[in-house]
């Protein structure tokens, strides 16, 4: 018992070697064939008592065949159908010629159950049977022995065997690897629906944030109507509409505060300490990037004009995004240029980068990139296109107007 760990991870060690390097184990595995057959070409099958040993030795045309069909087998996992062909042959010509034949045969055995672990299963009947009539027939027909020896039914036997345990080893590992891929499927399926569910929460919550703003400011509303209307001619109900006025502002402000909080991430700060950044930072970004290792080049026209606040932010937050796509997606050696124009009442953003034509798209990995800087624009009645260039790189424009819509989204309240 005390050596059986030793033993086990040598044999791990082992094992994992040969996997890395299957050049070495092919290689093993011809010179072991190519001593099994020396061996048994040395064997005489006719013996009074069984095979005797020691009573024939092999002439050379045996030999040279049984080390061509060995070196072949090196280049089995390379070209399966290729050293199948070659074995084949080699033993064709050992079973019609040897008197008696070497066991080259052998080596097509090993070569026929390479192809049958290594292809479909329509491919190992019909390459399996045609080896077995060739090799078998070659045998029963041509050969210097009665047809009905055993020797004929062991080639028979064996290339039977042998495109049979490579096709169970073929579907052996086929299961193994769909349970693999069915694992990770599973898990990745349990990550997005753990995203998804997620994301369920925080829409129900922003909803139930949209309805609690919208019932008190709806009732701030119309209590402060009532207030301005009997303000003058009868105070005391004028004070007890602002007195609701307040109060259903209070309650606003809990639920507000309640709703957000199950909103915010643990560490998140209690409040903004920065204003909302702009254009008017646009260098402080491009110079973020620059230091990161991505050439930018900035071209504005815009008449140094602050936009509208809602604008300037996504005008911002566009071009931030844009830039950490090429950042990741168009590869090492890329460049990136920046453009801010104004044309007349609109505010154009373009960015582009001159990456590989292979590169992939920016929301290839999953990400929502495009997506969002897409809302971003909609909500602002503007419109976004973002594609590949012709010759290589990405390009994504937005053009923005300088009149925000006042509701955007077409909310009643």
């Amino acid at each position: 018992m005390p050596d059986v760990t030793p033993l086990a991870a040598w044999y791990d060690r082992t094992c994992r070697w040969l996997r890395a390097h299957p050049l070495a184990f092919d290689g093993a595995l011809a010179f072991a064939a190519l001593i099994c057959m020396v061996t048994g070409s040395f064997a005489d099958p006719h013996g009074p008592h069984g095979p005797t040993f020691g009573t024939r030795i092999p002439d050379p045309r045996s030999v040279v065949l049984m080390l061509v069909a060995a070196a072949a087998l090196v280049f089995r996992r390379r070209e399966p159908m290729g050293v199948l062909l070659v074995t084949g042959a080699v033993s064709v010509v050992e079973l019609v010629a040897g008197d008696p034949a070497a066991p080259v045969a052998m080596s097509a055995v090993i070569a026929l159950y390479t192809v049958a672990a290594r292809t479909d299963r329509p491919t190992t009947w019909r390459v399996g049977l045609l080896t077995m009539a060739v090799l078998t027939g070659s045998a029963m027909f041509f050969g210097s022995s009665p047809w009905y020896t055993q020797e004929n039914l062991g080639i028979f036997a064996w290339t039977g065997m042998a495109a049979a345990a490579g096709d169970a080893v073929r579907s052996r590992r086929a299961f193994v690897d769909a349970i693999r891929e069915r694992a990770e499927r599973a898990e990745r399926t349990r990550e997005e629906e753990a995203g998804r569910r997620v994301a369920e929460e925080r829409l129900r919550i922003a909803r139930d944030l949209h309805d609690v703003v919208a019932h008190h400011i709806a009732l701030v509303n119309v209590q402060a109507g009532v207030a301005a209307h009997v303000m003058d001619k009868r105070p005391d109900q004028a004070k007890e509409a602002l007195a609701h006025v307040r109060e259903a502002s209070r309650s606003a402000l809990n639920e507000l505060r309640a709703t957000v909080g199950l909103l915010r991430q643990s560490g998140d700060p209690e409040a903004p300490t920065e204003p909302a950044p702009g254009l008017a930072v646009l260098d402080e970004l491009v110079t973020t990037f620059r230091q990161a290792g991505l050439p930018v080049e900035v071209a504005r026209a815009d008449d140094g004009e602050v936009p509208p606040a809602a604008v300037d932010l996504a005008a911002y937050r566009i071009i931030q995004e844009a830039l950490t796509n090429v950042q990741k997606h168009a590869g090492p050696d890329a460049k990136a240029e920046v453009s801010v124009v104004r044309v007349g009442s609109r505010l154009e953003i373009t960015v582009i980068d001159n990456g590989p034509e292979e590169a992939e798209s920016p929301d290839d990995g999953g990400g929502h990139g495009l997506l969002g800087m897409r809302e971003r624009v909609t909500a602002l009645g503007g419109t976004l296109t973002a594609g590949p260039r012709y010759g290589g790189g990405f390009r994504v424009q937005a053009i923005l107007p300088l009149q925000v819509r006042s509701n955007p989204a077409g909310e009643d309240g």
